[in-house]
Formats: structure tokens, sequence, C-alpha cells
């Protein structure tokens, strides 16, 4: 059975005055589906306002569905009480200056979960703190310490182990290094990739640099416009990626080792709460031909490998289903 099975979901934000009619709506997620297996880490990419982290909150109960279902080990997860939530799921949010309680000491931080999900005795959760801080590289000094007088990336440590707190089996990161400096981005990556090995956690990781999503998953799922347009074998990219806009991402940041010939996407990405009809992506695919804007691409390919795209780019020797 899989971790986490999302099922057609979809999230939809009103608002108000943006219409003819003072009222108009944005598909925030649109039918999206897919599954997250234990130990597995699984990456989301694409542009700002894509979905990413709408369908992080989404993971973690932050967001309630406008339709479909997320289920962790075939329970719905608005039929989960908070305490199995807890031990469900952690979420590390993108910037720890503003996630954390610039109040509170490092230590109570730590200690709060453990607190109010009432975990084991006072002295048991005294040394839970101490384990956390060990976990995650944080010396004990800094336990009686306030965020603001501590650096960004031990914020973000801090931060990890916070949403590690309650031994959840999956943990959501949302862009858990956009905020850093670039000196510190590598070491918390690495600390990730550590914790899901000494752990075995699932996880998944938000993120617009899709190199270094690359790096840290065994899967990548493509989103564009709210919609899920390709999800792949991290292993396969970028040589295999079949859907244009993935092969757009990763000719714009190019790698050595794996070089991309440039993909120029022209014309703005367009209004969520007006997307154009047929393929969302037509509007800017150098690939795009008129039956492109009919409509909607079916999902295509094994499940291994999916994508909606009627002009996919399919590699010599690679059968497209």
């Amino acid at each position: 059975m899989n971790l986490v099975e999302v099922d057609g979901v979809h999230v939809v934000y009103r608002i108000r005055g943006a219409s003819l009619f003072g009222r108009a709506q944005v598909d925030a997620l649109t039918d999206v589906s897919l599954t997250i297996e234990a130990g597995e880490t699984v990456g989301v990419v694409g542009e700002s306002g894509c979905g990413k982290s709408t369908l992080a909150k989404v993971l973690v109960g932050l967001q309630k569905p406008s339709a479909g279902t997320v289920r962790y080990s075939g329970t719905p997860l608005d039929r989960l009480r908070a305490a199995e939530l807890g031990r469900t799921v952690g979420m590390v949010f993108q910037d720890p200056a503003t996630a954390l309680n610039r109040r509170l000491s490092v230590g109570k931080i730590l200690r709060d979960p453990l607190d109010v999900h009432r975990r084991g005795k006072p002295a048991e959760r005294d040394e839970r703190v101490r384990e956390l801080m060990n976990l995650v590289g944080l010396p004990p000094s800094v336990a009686g310490a306030l965020p603001a007088q501590l650096s960004g990336g031990q914020r973000q440590r801090v931060a990890i182990a916070r949403a590690l707190a309650l031994h959840p089996a999956l943990l959501v990161a949302d862009e858990p290094t956009s905020a850093l400096d670039v000196s510190v981005r590598a070491q918390i990556l690495n600390l990730l990739l550590d914790l899901r090995e000494r752990l075995g956690l699932a996880m998944v990781f938000v993120s617009h640099d899709i190199q270094t999503v690359r790096r840290m998953s065994d899967r990548i799922v493509t989103m564009y416009l709210g919609r899920v347009v390709e999800q792949a074998p991290a292993a396969e990219l970028p040589a295999q990626a079949h859907h244009p806009y993935t092969r757009a991402l990763f000719s714009a940041t190019p790698s050595l080792l794996h070089p991309v010939e440039p993909i120029v996407l022209s014309g703005p990405v367009p209004s969520a709460t007006a997307p154009p009809p047929g393929c969302p992506f037509h509007t800017r695919c150098p690939k795009a031909t008129p039956e492109c804007s009919i409509g909607l691409p079916p999902t295509d390919g094994p499940p291994e490998h999916t994508y909606r795209c009627i002009h996919p780019e399919i590699p010599t020797g690679v059968s497209p289903s």
C-alpha cells in the first residue's frame, strides 16, 4: 500500500472584485493525482504560481481540497486526528525567519509539539529535544537562544527538527533553501539527504530549481498552471523528458553533466483566472499546433512515466507507452 495517495484533487480560490460580475476564481490545483511510497522522495517543480506550494499545504492539511481526496495509508486525511496527522507528516516552510515563533527559545520551539500532543513524561520530552538538536547538527548551547540570535542555516535546522519531533513518516519541504545564503544551501540539502537515509523518511521536495530537485529526488512531478503535466523517474531526466515544459525547465538551468538544447518560451504565463483552452502550455510551447488548443491532452505513457502532451519528445529507442 502506498504511504500517500492524492486522487483528483482540485483547489479553487474565490477572488472578490476580480471580474465584471465582481467575483472570479483561481484554479490553484486541477485534477492532481499522485502517489508516494514509504521512503520515496518526490520532487515537485514548476514556475511560480504553478501550484507547488498549494499542493504542499494540501498534503499536510493546511489547505482543504475543493474536490478530491488525500489518503495516508488508505485513511482519508480529513479523518485523521491531530495526533495521528503529526505522526504521519511534518512540514518545513520556505522562510524559517517567519515560520518560527520569535519569542520562544529553540528548546521551547522543539518541545512545543511534544507538549501539545503529550508525548512522554517531562524528562522524556527534554531528552527528545536534545536528541532532535543532535539529529540536525545544532550544539546544545543554542537551546536557550531565540531565533533572531541564530543564522539562517541554524534557523532552518530548528525548523527541520521541529517537523521531525513526532516521528513523521513523511516530510514535506517547501522551497527549504530559497531563503538561505548560497553558502549554506548545500549544507541543508545534505542534511535532508542524510535524514532521509537515517530515518527512512518519505519526502516531498518542492522547488523551482529543477537541477536541485533532480539531485534530491527519486521521482519528479512537473506542474504547470495547477496541473501535473509529467511524472518521471529522476534518473531518466532530462534525457528522456517527454513534455516540452519539463525540457524547457532543464534547459533554463543547464548542467555540464546533462546538457540540454536551449528552449526559448515566448509569451507570458497565462492568467490563472483565465487559463487557455486545451493544453494549458500551448500558448508558450514551441511545438504547439492548432489542435493543442482544442482539448486537454489525455494522460499518456506507462505508470512509471506519464505525461500530458500530443507532441511529446520521445528519444530514439524509447517506447512512448
